[in-house]
């Protein structure tokens, strides 16, 4: 039992002492109506708003049985008609408080029905007074439901101000994540574009031996000659990967033109289609005549489709679909790349980004942090939505 449960029982305690009239039937009236106070607000079955008017009814009932015993007009316990008015102030809406309160002064005043007018003047002691009584009942049942409805919309505003704090503290958690995430770029791409400005010098020396090499090799020397050309070969391949780097690390040269979206989308659906080792899938598109032209630029943005397909595709199963749809949001244009392969786990969700990060036996882990560079140089973001075995959504969102 909690504290206030045992304040009301030492209340109603105290007024089964004060009382004039102490047989069992009223002292049992009495207890009943305790035991009931405090046990209401424990009883799943009475926190509804059925519930409130059947405890409201409950109260009503005994404080009237109570009354009636103890001396009707002239009982002591007059007042505890207050019990289920403030109960139905606190708990209900203002036109269930007034039926409440009518009813409260119904009950009192329909003990006048079991006196004769002779018996009437020699009874009760004035009219007055009996007006006086019914009127404590209106008017502490109004202003209880003034101060809990006024609880009740400060309660309202401090979840409302805690569920915005709550947003709030949500942004700037994502806010910092961004900006930790930004100051790690530009580190690495520091980093990236001395390292590679470092390597080409070398990279090309070699390739120069090698080929050097191999017009000084006989025709007749075949190991000399393949190793030769395997020197080439990984040559230009690493100088490929330095491109890419210093692609990551460089400011991107930006030519926005106004620009019919989808007819990006359907040239980087076109080259992923004429790509020799693609993947099997069916490409699949779905485009809103709603979304209208953009200022971007178009080869580089094509170049963010190419590698969200390609991406989607390895992800999915031989002879799968891959789903491309677009759409207006608000004042930004929305591009879906859907695939339903494997999905991706929590963990990589935080880091697919991020540059060199890969799940790929034979990948650097810059395609998807090139993507999203040149997405925010467009003012856009991308975003991703999976859950492993579910597929995956890429959304990509440009400014309109």
């Amino acid at each position: 039992m909690g504290g206030m449960g045992i304040v009301w029982l030492l209340l109603f305690a105290a007024m089964a002492i004060a009382s004039p009239v102490q047989d069992a039937p009223s002292l049992t009236m009495l207890a009943g109506l305790a035991i009931f106070q405090v046990l209401e607000h424990r009883m799943a079955a009475f926190q509804t708003a059925h519930g409130a008017m059947t405890a409201v009814g409950i109260k009503l009932l005994l404080c009237y049985l109570l009354i009636g015993y103890t001396g009707a007009l002239n009982s002591s316990y007059f007042l505890i008609l207050l019990l289920p008015v403030v109960s139905a102030a606190t708990t209900m809406g203002g036109w269930s408080t007034l039926v409440v309160t009518a009813l409260a002064v119904a009950f009192y005043l329909s003990f006048l029905l079991f006196l004769d007018l002779e018996g009437l003047s020699r009874y009760f002691f004035d009219w007055k007074e009996l007006f006086l009584r019914v009127l404590f009942l209106p008017v502490v049942g109004l202003l209880t439901f003034q101060l809990a409805k006024a609880n009740r919309l400060e309660a309202r505003k401090s979840q409302e101000t805690a569920e915005e704090l709550a947003h709030a503290n949500e942004g700037l958690v994502k806010a910092e994540a961004a900006v930790r995430r930004s100051e790690r770029l530009a580190a690495l791409g520091q980093l990236t574009a001395g390292l590679a400005h470092e390597l080409r010098n070398p990279l090309g020396t070699i390739r120069a031996s090698a080929e050097m090499l191999k017009r000084v090799s006989s025709a007749e020397n075949d190991v000399s000659r393949e190793m030769t050309e395997y020197i080439t070969s990984e040559v230009d391949r690493a100088n490929s990967l330095v491109s890419r780097f210093l692609e990551f690390a460089r400011p991107l040269p930006m030519k926005p033109v106004v620009t019919d979206i989808h007819e990006v989308i359907d040239r980087a659906v076109q080259q992923y289609e004429r790509s020799a080792d693609r993947p099997e899938v069916s490409v699949y598109k779905n485009y809103d005549p709603a979304v209208r032209p953009l200022s971007i630029d178009g080869e580089w943005m094509e170049r963010v489709f190419y590698n969200l397909l390609r991406n989607a595709a390895e992800a999915s199963q031989p002879g799968g679909s891959i789903t491309v749809k677009t759409r207006p949001v608000g004042d930004l244009v929305e591009v879906a790349v859907i695939d339903r392969g494997g999905g991706i786990t929590p963990e990589h969700r935080e880091s697919i980004f991020n540059p060199f990060f890969t799940t790929k036996p034979t990948g650097v882990g810059l395609g998807l942090a090139i993507v999203s560079k040149i997405i925010d140089e467009h003012g856009g973001r991308i975003t991703v939505e999976s859950e492993p075995g579910q597929g995956a959504v890429f959304r990509v969102l440009l400014p309109s």
